[in-house]
């Protein structure tokens, strides 16, 4: 079997990245630095015990919160916590276990498909690089990378959400706002390989924390204050000022 350091070797010749100049980075290890600072333990959200959890859950998330999926997988994984027995599932039930999760008919089939597939062509084992898992039905480089990073601790990618999304245009990290592949592409290139996991988690939390898509009024945040660019709270600061 593969090392780590080999599985992530081959996993990095990925997607193609940007050039960023050593200020760039630079500026990107400071505010990794105070991220870490802020949120000590940087961690998935998602309940899992193990990869294949972890992937069924991932896939359940899609337009859902994390919260709401921790609510449903204890059932779903009660009743069929491998692989083999996921595969096996009537599609009626498990659409009844994954109902509130919305979407809940293509998700049921995404569970079992993709489950089907691991069971046919990976020996029953969540496959642990890139182009085995997007081989799976309901897994996009999205679910891959939460996969890769946080079950196998292989640093494939930077996991885009709104959160990481958000966070990275209005902090100046990208000039891209909405589109995934490359606000990946600019996050990977401006931090280190090895922080890529955490990197997406410091930003979530962030991003669920002072740095809301709405407010009121600028947050009183450091981070905020100090290195933001394209954020609405720039413009609220002045006026509070000029008030």
């Amino acid at each position: 079997m593969k090392d780590t350091e080999t599985r992530e070797s081959e996993t990095r010749k990925g997607p193609k990245l940007p050039r960023k100049s050593k200020k760039q980075k630079e500026r990107a290890a400071e505010i990794l630095r105070i991220l870490y600072s802020k949120y000590p333990n940087p961690h998935c959200e998602l309940d899992h015990r193990n990869a294949f959890e972890l992937l069924m859950a991932t896939i359940l998330s899609a337009q859902c919160t994390d919260v709401r999926v921790n609510m449903v997988t204890p059932a779903l994984f009660e009743s069929y916590p491998t692989a083999e027995l996921m595969a096996q599932a009537p599609l009626e039930e498990l659409e009844k276990l994954v109902k509130t999760t919305g979407f809940y008919r293509n998700k049921a089939k995404s569970l079992k498909e993709a489950s089907q597939r691991i069971v046919s062509n990976f020996n029953g084992e969540v496959p642990q690089n890139m182009d085995d898992l997007l081989s799976l039905r309901g897994a996009a480089r999205k679910t891959a990378n939460v996969v890769l990073g946080n079950a196998f601790n292989i640093n494939a990618g930077v996991v885009v959400d709104t959160h990481v999304k958000r966070f990275s245009y209005r902090f100046g990290l990208t000039r891209e706002k909405n589109n995934t592949d490359k606000i990946e592409r600019d996050l990977m290139a401006l931090f280190p390989q090895e922080s890529w996991t955490d990197v997406s988690h410091l930003m979530i939390h962030h991003g669920r924390g002072p740095c809301k898509a709405r407010f009121s009024k600028a947050p009183e945040d450091d981070l905020c204050q100090q290195h933001s660019r394209h954020c609405p709270c720039h413009k609220m600061r002045s006026e509070e000022v000029s008030g």
